[in-house]
């Protein structure tokens, strides 16, 4: 059931991607990121009920509240024009957590594919706490880049890949992913370098 979730996480970040290189208007997107964030509540909720005391279901579930609570915020930032700050410190908090999940996913779960999109995870909602929580400005085309490049690779795709019974994890399958995952971030900073159009959309919350 998680994995139907991060198929709709891919498509929020995409759009909020999107809203950040002034593609999509900001009260356009918060429509589909309280839809996500609902999404990614109800999920945990219902298999924590069907799970009770099960430990592994309590750390996945912990993990997808992140998520659900980081666009429900999004969504309401975005809808009723409060300050985006609030919202940038809790994506420092959602990356550090991203970390130790890396960590946990490297070893507890053995599922170092999922180790490195955590990692690329933190690395996004650390972003998105310098552009958000410390109005770093000349970031948020960079950070719109970051987003949208990597929206699928980190949450459509392994989602598509699980939901068909072809997800594998190795160790040599996660270089793999880390190499083509850090490829798309100097990617990103090309794109965010070279483009000569100005971003209008640093105010809003990101997604």
């Amino acid at each position: 059931m998680n994995n139907v979730g991060l198929l709709y996480v891919g498509a929020v970040l995409f759009v909020n991607g999107l809203m950040l290189l002034g593609r999509v208007p900001a009260r356009s997107a918060a429509v589909l990121n309280l839809f996500v964030g609902g999404l990614q509540c109800v999920v945990p909720t219902v298999m924590l009920i069907q799970n009770p005391g099960d430990t592994g279901t309590l750390l996945a579930a912990s993990g997808l509240y992140l998520f659900g609570f980081t666009y429900l915020y999004v969504g309401i930032v975005n809808l009723t024009g409060l300050e985006p700050e609030g919202l940038g410190w809790f994506s420092l908090f959602v990356s550090g957590a991203a970390v130790v999940y890396s960590v946990l996913s490297f070893t507890l779960s053995a599922d170092p594919v999922f180790g490195v999109i955590w990692l690329s995870w933190a690395v996004l909602w650390f972003l998105f706490f310098l552009v958000l929580g410390l109005r770093r400005d000349e970031l948020t085309r960079f950070t719109g880049w970051a987003v949208t490049l990597l929206s699928l690779p980190t949450c459509a795709l392994p989602a598509f890949l699980a939901l068909t019974g072809s997800y594998r994890t190795s160790g040599t399958i996660a270089a793999g992913w880390a190499v083509g995952l850090a490829a798309l971030l100097v990617l990103a900073k090309f794109l965010s370098s070279t483009s000569r159009e100005t971003s209008s959309v640093a105010r809003p919350a990101y997604g």
